[in-house]
């Protein structure tokens, strides 16, 4: 189903955009982890939306409410199931979706396949709204993966073509204090320009896209596998269940096809009594298993679709053409609070191939 994710672990999400809650079901994981709660709501923080001038004003606690799974803070083997109540929707932004779908976003793609019954109150469950319960989730793995020795970080690599400093694909232990907190890039005054781009675009009643990277560090060489069973193609699974995302690359990715074979190979090399690569091209993955090497990876994220520029739509009633302005609160870039459900996304896939070893 595809609103279910896992090998070993099972998660599920689900609610809509604008419904009483949202919520998601973690199941598989094994009793007695620690769950820090503080830690965990620190983490949902960077994802809530209403913070600062490139976010939707529309505010939510985005404080989950655990019903099973976690008893004295700790793990007790059953499902972990948790929810977040939605407390500040306005649907009659949305009243007119119905008939005249948004460009750019699922509104026609989900009224054909739901047959008219698709909730278009702030995007329903195709909404990034939904990406708040994925971040429970992931906060948790990444807890209990940091405990193993493997942490996780990203940052913004570029925005509107403003680009952050250099991404370091040769990065033997990469330092994640020199990420920013409250706007994560590594170059402030990069940061700065970015966050310009993004108000004039929300001036023009614009958006803007951009590039994030992240990284796993301390991940053990021989997760994976070949052919279909390949880290690569985990990870990418469900990171391109974050809306919005529209392309993920490891490594050199794009870039390493415009190498020879003799730049972009990684030649190993011995440091400490371990067997490492002097660079990291492969991303820290090759023939779909980990090397031991940290993962690397960029994921590519459109432009905000619901902006308020007049755009050309179609009436699905009379089908005739008719212009649309989108009304709601939207984000006018996407990009920084994706970081934290991009990390988010790569612990679920992390843990769920950690257990497979258990």
């Amino acid at each position: 189903m595809s609103s279910t994710y896992g090998e070993h672990l099972k998660l599920s999400i689900f609610g809509q955009s604008h419904g009483p809650s949202i919520g998601m079901v973690l199941d598989g994981i094994p009793a007695g982890l620690k769950v820090d709660m503080l830690q965990l709501q620190q983490f949902m923080d960077r994802r809530a939306p209403g913070q600062g001038e490139y976010a939707t004003a529309r505010k939510e606690a985005d404080a989950p409410e655990f019903i099973s799974g976690v008893v004295d803070g700790y793990t007790c083997g059953a499902p972990i199931a948790a929810i977040i109540h939605n407390k500040n929707t306005r649907s009659s932004d949305y009243d007119n979706l119905k008939s005249c779908p948004r460009p750019g976003h699922a509104d026609y793609a989900a009224q054909i396949k739901y047959n008219g019954f698709q909730d278009c109150a702030g995007g329903g469950h195709f909404s990034g709204r939904l990406t708040a319960p994925l971040c429970i989730a992931g906060g948790l793995c990444k807890q209990w993966l940091a405990q193993q020795g493997i942490d996780i970080a990203a940052h913004i690599v570029s925005i509107g073509g403003i680009a952050d400093d250099p991404v370091y694909l040769d990065w033997i232990k990469p330092d994640f204090s020199i990420i920013q907190k409250d706007f994560p890039v590594i170059n402030p005054q990069a940061g700065q320009l970015m966050r310009q781009k993004i108000a004039q675009a929300k001036a023009d009643g614009d958006s803007v896209g951009g590039l994030i990277e992240c990284i796993a560090t301390g991940v053990p060489a021989g997760l994976g596998g070949p052919l279909f069973g390949g880290m690569e193609g985990k990870l990418a699974h469900i990171l391109y269940g974050i809306p919005a995302v529209k392309g993920v690359d490891f490594g050199s990715g794009f870039t390493g096809s415009y190498l020879l074979g003799s730049e972009n190979n990684d030649q190993y090399a011995i440091e400490d009594g371990k067997i490492v690569t002097l660079t990291n091209n492969s991303g820290g993955i090759l023939g779909g298993i980990t090397t031991g090497m940290p993962l690397v990876m960029q994921i590519a994220v459109k432009p905000t679709p619901s902006i308020a520029k007049q755009q050309q739509s179609v009436n699905l009633n009379t089908m005739t053409v008719q212009p649309l302005c989108v009304q709601g609160r939207h984000d006018p870039c996407i990009v920084p609070r994706a970081v934290p459900v991009v990390e988010a996304a790569v612990a679920i896939a992390l843990y769920d191939t950690m257990l497979g070893k258990i």
